[in-house]
């Protein structure tokens, strides 16, 4: 079935003032001010594509999370949580937390020890140039894709809200972005982000506070919607049985093995946008411990998410039903911020909505310009330059990334839901990386044949599952989520299969090629012992880890039955 364009309704616009205005005003300026500050540490390429891996595990961890807290988690998961309900759950609890916490502990030392500078360079160690290739070439596209979609997104609530043109709107965030990342590299864009989940949660508490009140706390919402939507609308796990209908179309199968297992680990797990984050802590204990601090505030995000999207459909019954106020499931957050906020408080929430698409446009055009330029340009192109030359070029880099972002901005409009956009690109990118380097990392005998045909094969056969299988009508899955996880486990297991397949008739690296590379050996760095302090018992991995997975489990209690 074909989607429709994704809009915002047009009586959106806010009251707007002065006071609005300079808040947002002083935030561009302090952007470019630690971008400026950042550009006096950058004197190598390392420096600028990995922070020259001195960043403390307190910095990398909020902008690892800061880094997916773009558009498509503000307007992205408000919206699902106004059209799925408290089923919105799952793409936290289950499907980010397990992946993450696996991250931290199992796949970071390897990342880490091997010292290489992306995802794809990992798979050159493990595989060969033809795997390496492909999955740089892969990275590259699914970046600037993703990056499009924020700079979409803003323009689309830039125009609504405050009456700018959305072309203005794409290109005065484009080159804000391009502004702090040439300059500062890696670091500008980090320390940026970790102001942006400031900002992001300074425009979002206040929000679903007064939102909460207005509608009658939590028993006001769960009466309204489980009278107007049913029971199960608000739990998580009722009506997911097999055969069963749900609003998600989905059942326990698919959510546990498509979005908590194939989807969610090949996002978290292999995508370069967050990794690099941890790639640019200052040592190893450090860059473990960055996905797993993430983990605890992404527990709490549905908190000032998913609840304001099920407060905007209390207020709003019409959202999505395409009446004549022309409201969308987007258009959850801009609804409560019209109707709640008064001046001030809206600057700020329009200023936090802006930092969450900035932050999610330049943690994948970051990623984008170290892929290009160290797995593209300096590995197949340009080989043996100074230094200096991919400095220069990584900037330039940034600059086309940023302009392609901007013309692949508006191939989201083709999805009226953005999350669904994303899911769909996750399970056509992210999760034949993971087939692959989950096989690779726990199969020594896993040939470089086999990691190349794996990887082509998986997306293949994702994009031919939904594109043929899915929009064609050949099989019938009741929504785009549901046809994402599907696509998603479908992605694996072809990938899985034809890596074990052409594992059997080809030939292996030699065993002393793979340490470090594959579960079960060592390189030197990872006996690295933690830092004076990162010993203590509270900063231990393992106890981080295990302490995130059982408070996700508690948070699931209330909303199980």
């Amino acid at each position: 079935m074909q989607s429709p364009t994704i809009t915002l309704a047009a009586g959106l616009r806010l009251p707007t003032n002065g006071l609005d205005y300079a808040i947002l005003a002083i935030y561009f300026v302090v952007v470019l001010g630690i971008g400026f500050a950042a550009r006096r540490s950058v004197k190598t390429s390392l420096d600028f594509f990995l922070s020259g891996r001195s960043l403390p595990a307190w910095v990398t961890g909020l902008a690892f999370v800061a880094a997916n807290l773009g558009a498509t988690e503000i307007l992205g998961m408000a919206a699902n949580g106004a059209q799925y309900g408290v089923y919105t759950v799952h793409w936290y609890w289950i499907g980010a937390i397990p992946a993450m916490v696996f991250l931290g502990l199992v796949m970071m030392p390897f990342y880490y020890s091997s010292k290489v500078r992306s995802v794809p360079e990992f798979l050159l160690h493990r595989f060969g140039p033809s795997s390496h290739l492909l999955s740089s070439i892969i990275f590259a596209v699914s970046s600037v894709l993703i990056a499009g979609v924020n700079l979409y997104a803003m323009a689309l609530v830039l125009q609504a809200l405050l009456g700018w043109p959305q072309w203005l709107a794409i290109v005065i965030a484009g080159l804000f972005v391009l502004a702090y990342i040439t300059i500062g590299g890696l670091s500008s864009a980090i320390y940026n982000e970790v102001l942006q989940f400031f900002v992001i949660l300074a425009a979002l508490i206040p929000l679903t506070i007064v939102g909460l009140k207005r509608v009658g706390g939590w028993d006001g919402i769960s009466d309204s919607l489980s009278h107007s939507h049913g029971d199960s609308f608000m739990t998580a796990w009722q009506g997911t049985g097999i055969g069963s209908s749900n609003p998600l179309g989905a059942n326990w199968l698919t959510i546990v093995l498509g979005l908590g297992f194939v989807m969610s680990f090949g996002y978290w797990t292999t995508n370069f946008a967050e990794v690099q984050r941890a790639l640019s802590a200052k040592n190893l204990s450090a860059a473990k411990r960055t996905p797993l601090i993430a983990a605890f505030p992404k527990i709490l995000i549905p908190m000032v998410v998913v609840i304001p999207g099920l407060i905007a459909l209390v207020m709003e019954p019409s959202l999505g039903k395409g009446g004549a106020d022309g409201l969308q499931y987007n258009d959850a957050i801009p609804v409560l911020m019209r109707d709640l906020l008064p001046n001030g408080v809206l600057g700020i929430a329009v200023t936090g909505l802006l930092a969450a698409f900035m932050a999610g446009m330049a943690a994948n055009i970051s990623s984008f310009n170290t892929v290009f330029t160290n797995d593209i340009w300096g590995a197949y192109l340009k080989k043996n330059q100074s230094d200096a030359y991919y400095l220069k070029t990584g900037r330039v880099v940034t600059a086309v990334g940023v302009v392609i972002g901007m013309g692949t901005a508006f191939i989201a409009g083709s999805f009226s839901n953005i999350m669904n956009y994303l899911q769909t690109l996750f399970s056509f990118f992210n999760v034949p990386l993971f087939v692959v380097f989950i096989i690779g990392m726990f199969w020594k005998r896993t040939t470089p044949a086999a990691g190349f045909w794996g990887l082509l094969s998986g997306t293949v056969a994702a994009m031919v599952n939904y594109f043929w299988f899915y929009k064609q009508g050949v099989i019938d899955i009741p929504s785009d989520q549901g046809a994402n996880f599907v696509s998603s486990i479908v992605a694996f297991v072809v990938g899985a299969v034809v890596m074990f397949v052409v594992t059997m008739v080809t030939k292996s690296k030699p065993a002393e090629e793979l340490a470090g590379l594959v579960y079960g050996t060592k390189s030197p760095g990872m006996d690295e012992p933690p830092a004076e302090g990162d010993d203590a018992w509270y900063r231990k991995p393992a106890l981080l880890g295990w302490g995130a997975i059982v408070l996700a489990v508690i948070c699931y209690i209330p909303f199980s039955f």
